[in-house]
């Protein structure tokens, strides 16, 4: 990845008194896919309504290529945003609204027509130039509104929410679509969402949020993998989070057993939280793991089944390709490498920030 395109510095941001960014350091770099990601309330369409230009921070900057444009208009800055609302103009066909950008820039008909074209085959609707709006189905106006922000040729394309709208086959399909676009244009997606699986299947760099504080900021692989902390671990994705005590390094206790891990630094009989993904726990016959327990509920996922299994008077919820009946007595084995050591929050507000590179 190349340089920092967008740097957030500082940025506080209340409403009627409400805090709702505390602080708030980020930078995105060019050709970047970052993804906001967090519940609702978080702060996340304020950021990007931040650097869009659509709200103005109370303290704190916004630079692009290291030029300070916290108080430049939307429509002064090289950027197009994509709403979850399209916004098309109804009472224009699909060729007037991808044009509209451009004529307010003056450009000639030669070229406007040339971009409507590009941006209708870069959407695969190519022909659609006279069709109206209405016409269209939710996913079709959804690539139009990309269309439309695409010919501008923004440096950086904002989207917040912009499959919300749309059924769960299409909107794979449009995530797809999207990712392609950005390897084929080359331009940096800013991305807003609150679905996990969204953010995991399409960012270079996820930002967790919650309450107006970044939590983590990372790869989807290390997001998932190494969360920080306990929110993340159970925001993205599901989670067996166990309060333990490390005891010393690669040693941790919990749930009346010893449990081997790599994790070093935490120092001696610390109280740590424990995280251990579903998929990552093997059940094995009694007495053949570490902990005993009992299958309590089952429900066939497609892919997996998922079980409740009742050890150590803890409620583990585990995946697995293999299904045990309810009643089974089972004993849970779990990898070294798939037992992640966290630190408790010293406090409620305790918030991970990035470390800068």
């Amino acid at each position: 990845m190349s340089n920092k395109l967008i740097n957030l510095s500082g940025i506080n941001k209340s409403f009627d008194g409400t805090m709702v960014l505390d602080d708030l350091n980020l930078y995105i770099r060019e050709n970047e896919f970052l993804t906001l990601l967090g519940p609702s309330g978080c702060g996340k369409t304020t950021t990007l309504r931040i650097i869009g230009g659509f709200e103005t921070p109370d303290s704190g900057q916004v630079f692009f290529n290291g030029e300070d444009i916290t108080n430049v208009p939307p429509n002064k800055r090289q950027l197009n945003t994509v709403f979850q609302k399209y916004a098309l103009f109804t009472h224009m066909n699909i060729a007037e609204n991808i044009a509209f950008g451009l004529k307010i820039k003056n450009k000639s008909k030669s070229y406007i027509d040339d971009k409507i074209k590009y941006a209708l085959k870069l959407v695969n609707l190519d022909g659609y130039e006279k069709r109206m709006p209405h016409q269209l189905s939710g996913g079709q106006q959804q690539r139009i509104a990309i269309a439309r922000a695409i010919v501008n040729e923004p440096k950086v394309l904002l989207l917040d929410e912009p499959l919300g709208a749309l059924d769960l086959k299409l909107r794979q399909d449009m995530q797809y679509e999207l990712i392609r676009l950005k390897n084929e244009l080359g331009i940096t997606f800013i991305y807003v969402t609150h679905d996990q699986e969204e953010a995991l299947t399409m960012s270079d760099t996820i930002v967790v949020m919650n309450q107006g504080y970044i939590q983590q900021i990372g790869t989807p692989e290390m997001i998932y993998n190494e969360p920080e902390n306990a929110f993340v671990a159970d925001f993205i994705g599901e989670s067996n989070i166990i309060d333990a005590t490390m005891i010393k390094d690669e040693l941790v206790s919990f749930l009346g057993c010893k449990w081997a891990c790599v994790d070093k630094g935490f120092g001696n009989n610390k109280p740590v939280d424990v995280v251990i993904r579903p998929e990552d726990i093997v059940l094995k016959e009694s007495g053949k793991g570490t902990l005993d327990g009992e299958v309590t509920h089952v429900i066939f996922k497609g892919v997996h089944y998922e079980m409740e299994v009742m050890a150590g008077g803890y409620e583990w919820l585990v995946h697995s390709t293999s299904m045990f009946p309810v009643g089974t007595k089972v004993s849970i084995s779990v990898d070294p490498f798939n037992i992640q050591i966290m630190n408790k929050p010293e406090s409620e507000d305790e918030e991970a920030t990035r470390i800068e590179e």
